[in-house]
């Protein structure tokens, strides 16, 4: 990890999920290989999901950050495995496309008490790794206005959206327009459709890396859950 890198604590589908293959399709991008991918023949689709291509298919349990000075790659690897095996694998509720304030993502469809604990966990145990925000970040993280518990938050955690704040989502486009929402939604139902009516299980804690600035995010370690069920 070099001193510009940034990793991030994500779930994501394994590679044999459907979800997974749909996702890097809708994406173009497959982040456990880095491999573009040809996805459905929406026109603009690119246009609409480079952002989030960048960072790939995932939700964010701990979002991006810089290691701290006295910190390394192995040392998070360990904490992060330790971790994953205090935790049980669970059933991820069903997903379904959402607009979330103009964004499209797939959430869940029901209360999931075991991916706010996942969440929660991976915020706090691996905190001691995250390196502070400098001013640049916190101002980025502020542009958007925040409450004051957001801000709370992320003057303690570094990020506004942990804990209370925290919501699952698995982003699949940049901001749309009023008259472009229904249309990107009908297409991301229709293109989810297969992978979304199969059942899963939450099974793993996984570490996703970026190499620097406007670099893609790639998996680059998986800890299989493994507490009691």
């Amino acid at each position: 990890m070099t001193p510009e890198a940034r990793v991030a604590v994500y779930y994501a589908p394994r590679p044999d999920d459907l979800l997974a293959v749909a996702g890097a399709a809708w994406l173009g991008r497959d982040a456990e290989t880095d491999a573009r991918v040809a996805g459905p023949a929406f026109p603009c689709l690119a246009a609409i999901t480079g952002e989030a291509s960048r960072y790939g298919f995932h939700a964010t349990l701990k979002p991006p950050m810089r290691l701290a000075t006295g910190r390394d790659w192995p040392g998070l690897c360990r904490a992060s495995e330790r971790l994953a095996r205090t935790l049980a694998p669970f059933e991820l509720p069903p997903l379904a496309v959402r607009n979330i304030g103009g964004f499209l993502a797939l959430r869940e469809t029901a209360p999931c008490p075991a991916l706010q604990a996942l969440a929660d966990a991976a915020v706090e145990t691996l905190d001691g790794f995250r390196a502070p925000p400098d001013e640049q970040e916190l101002a980025g993280r502020r542009s958007g206005g925040l409450s004051p518990q957001q801000e709370a938050m992320l003057r303690r955690w570094g990020y506004p959206y942990v804990f209370s704040e925290w919501f699952f989502h698995m982003t699949l486009t940049s901001r749309l327009g009023e008259q472009q929402i229904a249309v990107w939604r009908a297409r991301a139902e229709a293109h989810f459709a297969a992978a979304l009516a199969r059942p899963r299980r939450v099974q793993d804690l996984c570490l996703f890396t970026q190499a620097g600035p406007d670099r893609p995010f790639v998996v680059a370690a998986r800890f299989p859950l493994g507490g009691p069920a």
